[in-house]
C-alpha cells in the first residue's frame, strides 16, 4: 500500500498563543496545510470565543457545550494545551514549547510578552531558527501603536466602512462594516503568507525572522482597486450602495419575486445581455456600448435595467441569462448556500467527530492542491484537551509531575 499524503507542513510545529479571530484564523490555516499547530489557552476559559454565543455546539442530550459556533469557525486541526501564561512555570513550559517551534503567532499588546519572557527577542536566544509573528490592531510602532484595534474599528479607520453602504443621503445612507470580519480575517491569511515566505528563507539560511502584523496596515492595503482609484485619480470613493465604482452594470436588482446580481465584466457580455432583455440597440449605441461609456452614463442606463428585470422572476433571468453567458447569480441566504449543488459539490460543508457532541458540522478548507491537499478537517479542541499528550510526547514530563500543574493551577486537562 502506498503511504497517504502528508500535508505541505508535515513537520512544521506552530506555537498558537493567539485567540479571537486574526490569529487563529491564521493558525489555522497552517494546520489545514498540515502543520501541528498547538493552541495556547487560559485554564478555565481558554479563547474569549469560547462564550462568544450563542448558539453553541449542543451533547447528545442537547444541553450546551463549552464550543460556541464562533469558536468553532477558526481553530480546527489544533492541539489545545491549557496553561497559565502568567504563572512562572508555564511560563517555563511555553519557552521549553517556543524552543522546540518553527513558528509562534502572538497577538498581545505591543510588548505584552516581554515581561513573560515570551517575546521574540527572548525565544530567539533558545532558537535562533524561529519565525515569530505579531499581529496587533496598529502595528508595533507608530503614533497609534499601543491602541486596541478591532476589525469594526479598523473598517472605519481604514477606509472600507466609507466605501460600504448606500449612498449619502438615501435611506439607510450611513457607513456600514461588511457582513463578516474581514479586516480580521483578511490579516490572518496575510500573516499565513509572511510565515510561509520566513520558513523559506529559513530552509535556505537557517535564520528565523520576526514578522509585524497590522490590521491597519492589511486594511488599506485591501482597499485595491478604491485606493488606486483615488491615488491615480485624485477623487474620494463616496459609498454606491451595490454598485461597482468602475462597471456597470455590476450591481444588485430587484426582480419580480427578490433580487439577483447582474455582473457584466466586458462589452461581449453586456452585448448578451441586451439580446436577452430585449434592449436592442443598447449595446452599439456610443453612451453604452463601452464599459467607460456605460460608467460615464450609469445613470441614464441603470434604471432601464431595473425596469426591464422587475418584470421577471429571479429563476427566469438566471436561467436566462446563464444560458447566453452572462454571469449573474441570485443572492443566497445562509441555508441556500449550503443546499447550492455546486457548494455541496465542492464538499464545503464536513461533518468530523467531536467528543461533546458526537459531531459537528464545519466548513472546509477551500484549498485544492494535487500533490500534498490539505488534511482531513479535525474538530476544534476542547480546552486542554491535549495538554497532557503535548506535557509527556513534546516535553517529556511524567504523570506526577503534570498532576503537580495540574493541582497548583498551572494547566488544566
Amino acid at each position: 500500500m502506498s503511504e497517504p499524503m502528508k500535508g505541505a507542513l508535515s513537520g512544521i510545529r506552530v506555537l498558537d498563543l493567539s485567540r479571537v479571530l486574526a490569529g487563529p484564523w491564521c493558525g489555522q490555516l497552517l494546520a489545514d496545510l498540515g502543520a501541528e499547530v498547538i493552541k495556547i489557552e487560559r485554564p478555565g476559559t481558554g479563547d474569549d470565543t469560547r462564550g462568544w454565543g450563542p448558539p453553541f455546539l449542543t451533547d447528545p442530550a442537547g444541553g450546551p457545550t463549552r464550543e460556541s459556533a464562533y469558536y468553532l469557525c477558526a481553530n480546527r486541526g489544533k492541539r489545545s494545551l491549557a496553561v497559565d501564561i502568567a504563572s512562572e512555570r508555564g511560563q517555563a513550559l511555553i519557552r521549553d514549547l517556543g524552543a522546540r517551534s518553527d513558528v509562534v503567532i502572538e497577538n498581545f499588546k505591543v510588548g505584552g510578552l516581554a515581561r513573560y519572557g515570551l517575546d521574540y527577542e527572548s525565544l530567539r536566544g533558545v532558537n535562533p531558527g524561529l519565525v515569530y509573528c505579531s499581529i496587533t490592531g496598529f502595528g508595533q510602532d507608530g503614533p497609534y501603536a499601543e491602541r486596541p484595534g478591532y476589525d469594526v474599528l479598523i473598517q472605519a479607520m481604514g477606509g472600507l466602512m466609507s466605501l460600504t453602504g448606500q449612498p449619502e443621503g438615501s435611506p439607510g445612507g450611513e457607513p456600514m462594516k461588511t457582513g463578516v470580519a474581514v479586516a480580521d480575517l483578511f490579516t490572518g491569511v496575510y500573516a499565513s503568507t509572511a510565515i510561509l515566505a520566513a520558513l523559506r528563507h529559513r530552509d535556505r539560511t537557517g535564520e528565523g525572522q520576526y514578522i509585524d502584523m497590522a490590521l491597519l496596515d492589511v486594511q488599506v492595503a485591501m482597499l485595491a482597486n478604491q485606493a488606486s482609484n483615488y491615488l491615480v485619480g485624485g477623487k474620494v470613493p463616496q459609498r454606491a450602495g451595490n454598485a461597482h465604482p468602475n462597471i456597470v452594470p455590476y450591481q444588485v436588482f430587484a426582480t419580480a419575486d427578490g433580487h439577483m446580481v447582474l455582473a457584466v465584466g466586458n462589452d461581449g457580455q453586456f452585448r448578451r445581455f441586451c439580446e436577452v432583455a430585449g434592449l436592442e440597440g443598447y449595446a452599439d449605441a456610443p453612451t453604452f456600448a463601452t464599459n467607460a461609456a456605460r460608467v460615464a452614463h450609469r445613470e441614464q442606463l441603470v434604471p432601464v435595467i431595473a425596469e426591464r428585470i422587475a418584470r421577471g422572476s429571479t429563476t427566469e433571468w438566471v436561467e436566462a441569462l446563464q444560458a447566453a453567458g452572462v454571469p449573474c447569480g441570485p443572492i443566497n441566504t445562509m441555508d441556500a448556500v449550503f443546499a447550492d449543488p455546486q457548494v455541496q459539490h465542492r464538499g464545503m460543508q464536513v461533518r468530523v467527530p467531536h467528543e461533546s457532541a458526537e459531531h459537528v458540522d464545519l466548513v472546509a478548507c477551500p484549498i485544492r492542491m494535487s500533490a500534498t491537499p490539505p488534511r482531513p478537517p479535525q474538530a476544534p479542541p476542547r480546552i486542554g484537551e491535549h495538554t497532557r499528550a503535548i506535557l509527556t510526547g513534546e516535553l517529556g514530563l511524567d504523570e506526577a509531575a503534570i498532576a503537580r500543574l495540574v493541582e497548583a493551577g498551572i494547566v488544566e486537562g
